[in-house]
């Protein structure tokens, strides 16, 4: 018996501030199949980021949103959701993001904005934990294990529900730049999976 599995074709909108690998790893998924929707649009409030180069030299729209350029909260909040608007997007992807998502757009988006943090939430989650900060608090308190969690985003940092966390040990030898790239690792294989089983039940 054959079983056919229903997608749903969603538009997909990325925030990212830094590199982009996560970006990378999603949009390369997307380019080999495995995620079915379309990635729409770059959102990033870094103009200059690894992200938006990648963007451009795949042709993918992005928007450089930013209080650099508007200045007054509700200007930056009015501006992001025109774009997201105007690029008809279903479904926000936060990959590195390195602010905070204003409350019309958590509030029009409900339930359909994940992230992903490097680290075991609910544990080292909150303001100021991203990136390299994670992973130092992370040895300094002497924990064995860490991991990624993927969770859905609402008005508090890293409070989310929690859809799917894999862990990896760490080990004595272990620094902040080693932890890392062991989680990104996980991460890059993990995050398009996850977006894939949401089109799923989306469908």
């Amino acid at each position: 018996m054959i079983i056919f599995v229903k997608y749903i074709i969603l538009n997909i909108c990325v925030f990212a501030s830094g590199f982009g690998s996560n970006f990378r790893a999603i949009y390369r998924a997307h380019k080999k199949g495995l995620i079915k929707s379309n990635i729409k649009l770059l959102i990033s409030n870094n103009s200059m980021c690894g992200a938006v180069l990648y963007a451009q030299k795949h042709k993918i729209a992005f928007e450089h949103i930013s209080s650099f350029k508007y200045p007054k909260a509700d200007e930056l909040e009015t501006k992001m959701m025109s774009v997201l608007i105007k690029h008809k997007i279903d479904f926000i992807v936060l990959a590195g993001y390195m602010k905070k998502i204003p409350d019309s757009i958590l509030n029009k988006y409900s339930g359909r904005i994940i992230n992903i943090h490097p680290a075991l939430l609910p544990a080292f989650g909150g303001e100021g934990m991203y990136g390299l900060n994670v992973h130092r608090a992370v040895l300094e308190s002497g924990v064995k294990c860490s991991g990624l969690t993927i969770h859905y985003v609402d008005k508090e940092y890293d409070n989310g529900k929690i859809i799917f966390q894999k862990s990896v040990k760490v080990e004595e030898e272990d620094d902040e730049i080693s932890l890392q790239k062991k989680i990104l690792k996980l991460e890059h294989k993990y995050y398009p999976k996850i977006i894939s089983e949401i089109e799923k039940e989306y469908g």
